[in-house]
């Protein structure tokens, strides 16, 4: 049955990265339902390194955008644009560095991630239903500051597990006046070395727990989570171009309400999932 657990974990993967509804809450609470007979550290290190397949797919989307770091030596806006990414990254990396294993140890439970999804999606509505104008329609003109913003907003998601990297991010980004298109994109570029990262160091380091259930599954899971994740993509792209985001502000308050349901009537275990 592994080939199935990890075509199941690459289509919940591929779907939910990129979408503001929590990739993590889904993957764990999708371990959690199916009684997936892996152990913790399979479970956990599978979750991670399949998040390689999703990135690959913005690099596939955007691979005529990312061949113009080419010219990042004379072109003053791919300067920007990078450099924003790159700080952006860092808020993230040290708070991951000094307070990752402890979050996992002690919120990564079904609980947290309801209420995590129940108020994300509450705040997205409360940013939606503002009447604000956007001033930057482009990524490369963020710029630095904003984007450091951007990154520290994004760290919601790792200190609140269930919360949402790209909720996080493209909220943050909507709030500091960027359009919809462009805080999505944004938030899809600043995925590359975030999870990208994590995912390949994940691998390097995790071979052996991986070996328990095989390489071709690992691989499976993670051909399954690319395929899915582009699709999600160019799906994402084309629907926040005419849509508002309260479709998922509204999904998100129904899957919390629905988690916390199944918790108390005993369906679902509270315990930890990490």
């Amino acid at each position: 049955m592994d080939w199935f657990y990890a075509i199941v974990y690459g289509i919940v993967e591929g779907i939910t990265e990129f979408l503001p509804i929590s990739s993590t809450g889904h993957l764990i609470l999708t371990g959690n339902l199916l009684g997936v007979p892996w152990t913790k550290e399979v479970k956990d290190t599978f979750e991670v390194v399949i998040q390689g397949g999703a990135i690959l797919a913005v690099l596939a989307y955007y691979w005529k955008d990312f061949l113009q770091i080419r010219r990042i030596g004379t072109d003053r806006s791919q300067q920007t644009l990078w450099l924003g990414v790159l700080v952006a990254c860092i808020p993230a990396v040290i708070l991951g560095l000094l307070f990752g294993d402890a979050i996992k140890a002690n919120l990564f439970r079904p609980s947290v991630v309801a209420w995590a999804l129940i108020v994300g999606g509450i705040i997205i509505w409360l940013l939606e239903s503002r009447r604000v104008t956007p001033n930057v329609d482009a990524i490369e003109k963020i710029g630095v500051p904003r984007s450091l913003l951007i990154g520290a907003v994004q760290c919601l998601a790792l200190l609140w597990p269930g919360f949402s990297r790209s909720a996080s991010s493209i909220l943050g980004g909507m709030a500091l006046g960027l359009d919809r298109p462009t805080a999505t994109k944004f938030s899809f570029y600043l995925g590359v070395p975030t999870l990208g990262g994590a995912a390949l160091l994940d691998f390097i380091k995790s071979r052996d727990i991986l070996a328990e259930i095989g390489v071709g599954n690992v691989l499976l899971g993670a051909g399954v989570s690319f395929v899915v994740a582009y699709l999600s993509i160019g799906w994402l792209l084309r629907f926040v171009s005419t849509n508002t985001f309260k479709p998922f502000a509204i999904y998100r308050v129904v899957v919390g309400v629905l988690i916390l349901i199944l918790i108390a009537t005993g369906v679902l275990s509270n315990g930890n999932l990490a």
